[in-house]
């Protein structure tokens, strides 16, 4: 079930990754190094998981992705344009909400908008717009805090599609919020998924998000991370979790993390114990 072959390189793809490696700190003795050799092909409109243990690199190759930080080896391209600098085609979504409070929401919506130059009409025509596809036009004119916190992540999304981008970037986006929260927000972001065309990137460390959402999930080594397997998931969507496909891909990804996760663990209790 498990892919582990790329494409060649084509401009056609929304992400290219050619041998990426990261290093924080790199050259001082706080050197770390948090991805190693990672190849990764993403096509337009496919949403991936990014699953593995903690620390293994997943949100920094989502920052390298954004252009947010720079690779320290290999190379990443998006549609063939290398990736150097941040840009409103790529849009980052992190665990936390990041909304200005003295902001009304739609103000917070198009506020990237704002920076490029975008007059004030303009702005709020963009924003309405992004608000109905998250089911949150009557809440134009609130204040964050409002808000509950699923209609912040919603808000956070509207956001990141009125810079209408062609790739997603989600870091954990719903890790804070209650389990029954977080299902109705992955129906919510699968329809958008859906309407906006866009590839996306998730990262996560619950298996069941990652069997509801994914086309394909990466699964990650322990630090350094490098991709282990790509395993693509067929099963179509609405998908019920108790189905028995669900339920043996759950059993199949458990397996696969299974050693990374120990492996993980091992290094963090032997570095406690050098302390």
């Amino acid at each position: 079930m498990a892919s582990d072959s790329a494409p060649h390189f084509s401009s056609r793809d929304a992400v290219v990754c050619r041998g990426v490696g990261k290093t924080w700190a790199a050259g001082t003795r706080r050197a770390h190094e948090a991805l190693r050799d990672v190849d990764l092909d993403i096509a337009p409109g496919e949403f991936v998981v990014f699953l593995g243990p903690s620390g293994c690199g997943k949100s920094t190759l989502l920052y390298l992705v954004a252009g947010l930080e720079e690779a320290t080896d290999g190379r990443i391209a998006a549609f063939g344009d290398p990736v150097e600098a941040p840009s409103p085609e790529r849009s980052l979504i992190f665990q936390e909400t990041s909304l200005f409070p003295w902001l009304t929401v739609w103000q917070n919506v198009s506020f990237g908008l704002s920076i490029r130059g975008v007059g004030i009409e303009e702005r709020k025509q963009i924003a309405r717009q992004a608000l109905q596809r998250v089911g949150l036009a009557e809440a134009m004119d609130k204040r964050p805090d409002e808000l509950s916190g699923g209609m912040r992540q919603r808000v956070a999304v509207a956001r990141a599609l009125a810079m209408r981008p062609k790739v997603l970037l989600m870091d954990e986006p719903f890790a804070a919020l209650d389990v029954q929260t977080r299902s109705r927000m992955q129906d919510f972001l699968l329809d958008v998924w859906r309407d906006s065309g866009a590839s996306i990137l998730f990262v996560t460390h619950h298996i069941d998000e990652a069997v509801a959402l994914a086309d394909r999930v990466v699964i990650f080594t322990a630090r350094p991370g490098r991709i282990k397997t790509i395993v693509p998931i067929s099963i179509p969507r609405p998908r019920d979790p108790f189905s028995p496909q669900c339920e043996a891909l759950r059993k199949e990804l458990t397996e696969l993390l299974r050693a990374e996760v120990d492996r993980a663990f091992a290094e963090q209790e032997a570095l406690a114990d050098a302390v």
